[in-house]
């Protein structure tokens, strides 16, 4: 995955809850990375864990997991 192609689709509160959301568009065959920064995991649960797309699967990835429309980013 190219990061200039990548897309925050939505920021959960730990990276097990966006792990949860990953399988979600794992199976669906929508390719998904979880960013989170803490510290190089000294500091889980900091910031939270943001779930990316690439941009053409944005509204895709929106739909099948129950999130709204943020628009064209």
């Amino acid at each position: 995955m190219d990061d200039s192609d990548l897309v925050v689709i939505s920021t959960f509160p730990s990276e097990a809850d966006a792990q949860i959301a990953k399988g979600l568009l794992d199976g669906a065959g929508i390719e998904s990375l979880i960013r989170t920064d803490d510290a190089g995991g000294m500091y889980p649960g900091i910031g939270g864990a943001d779930l990316v797309v690439r941009a053409e699967d944005v509204q895709k990835a929106n739909d099948l997991l129950g999130l709204p429309d943020q628009g064209s980013q």
